[in-house]
């Protein structure tokens, strides 16, 4: 990385710590990427295509919307065409660099916060793609949850606390992003959990059921089948903390639409899902929701007690489960579904291991997660 370029991860820090009162980000990607995807608070000039035939007239000729006073941030695919327009603005007195491998960097990178009211809990959150994985630890041994494909950022972490990691579970068969937990799992040897509804090819998996522990010290993490987002959708509870994976979210709950889109299919896994959400519910109010994905929610870490998140209005579906209302649910999931996550069927294909990863690994998970149901 030049002096020239800006690393991602300080790009979102700043940010999440409202670091950008002086931070001007200048996406030139193309309007309906930028529309899809976009680092918050950044400012789009679409010339993305003309940069890469060298014509600079379009970014010139807005050169008097740049704040003069201000680091301008610059941002593209793959922190190409990005690099060049901040040497454009520079040579005309802009202070502006480039984010290293560009929207690619931003959608690798992973922010670590250990919870305060729930002991034993680190959550990892990828700011770009709104996914959330977790290390759960006790007695100087850790169980990782719903890792990425970067397996690095958990041995790490685990090593940055002195722990040793026993296990690496999923919550599910995730759709929109590739799963590490098979290869972290194998390169430590120890166990992969995850339940045998989504297990489908997959080798050496230690099938999960229903009221099962995983150890983890002398704790341990008690398995509820959740099913509904998938057949095999865990929860894990971990003392206070509940691990909801895409079962619950903070605003709402995972589609059910994503094994099968048929409407019978898709009335019916809603069903399952209002009975997984019915019981998860039933917990103790003090029970910390920790989701496996999140929207524009800025509260970090993200969790929330159950009992306000039931008090709150901005989740509608769970409010539905809390009326005991299956039909409205069921409904309003019916009629409310978005477009499915990028690429997810080829997705979900290496992580039932049908597929073997390839060189397109890092980019078929890149953009918004889509998960939620609404």
């Amino acid at each position: 990385m030049s002096n020239t370029d800006v690393a991602p991860s300080e790009v979102a820090r700043r940010v999440e710590e409202e670091e950008t009162e002086d931070l001007f980000i200048l996406d030139v990607r193309n309007e309906d990427d930028y529309e899809e995807w976009q680092i918050p608070g950044s400012t789009n000039i679409p010339v993305y295509d003309e940069l890469l035939e060298d014509d600079y007239s379009t970014l010139e000729s807005h050169l008097d919307e740049l704040p003069e006073g201000e680091e301008i941030i610059v941002v593209c695919v793959a922190g190409v065409t990005s690099s060049r327009a901040a040497e454009f603005l520079r040579e005309r007195g802009f202070d502006a660099k480039s984010i290293d491998s560009g929207m690619n960097g931003w959608g690798r990178v992973h922010r670590q916060y250990d919870l305060e009211n729930v002991d034993g809990i680190v959550q990892i959150v990828r700011p770009g793609t709104g996914c959330v994985s977790y290390l759960v630890h006790d007695d100087n041994e850790a169980v990782v949850v719903d890792p990425s494909q970067y397996v690095d950022q958990y041995l790490n972490a685990a090593d940055d606390r002195g722990l040793e990691i026993v296990g690496v579970a999923d919550t599910h068969a995730h759709a929109d992003h590739v799963s590490g937990a098979g290869r972290l799992a194998s390169e430590l040897d120890v166990p992969y959990y995850l339940h045998g509804d989504d297990a489908g090819e997959l080798d050496g998996v230690t099938e999960l059921e229903d009221g099962e522990t995983i150890p983890v010290g002398n704790r341990e993490l008690d398995v509820i089948h959740t099913p509904g987002h998938t057949p095999g959708s865990v929860s894990f509870r971990f003392d206070d903390g509940l691990l909801s994976g895409d079962t619950l979210f903070l605003r709402s709950v995972g589609r059910p639409d994503l094994e099968d889109s048929s409407e019978e299919a898709v009335r019916e896994a809603a069903g399952q899902l209002f009975d997984s959400l019915d019981t998860l519910t039933d917990l103790e109010d003090e029970t910390v929701v920790l989701p496996g994905h999140f929207s524009d929610e800025e509260i970090r870490p993200l969790a929330t007690e159950l009992g306000k998140l039931q008090q709150e209005t901005t989740n509608e579906l769970l409010s539905y489960v809390k009326d005991d209302d299956e039909k409205a649910f069921v409904e309003t999931i019916v009629e409310s579904l978005a477009d499915e996550p990028a690429n997810y069927n080829e997705i979900k294909q290496i992580n039932w291991g049908k597929e073997q990863p390839g060189d397109d690994a890092e980019a078929l998970e890149l953009g918004p997660n889509n998960c939620a149901a609404n």
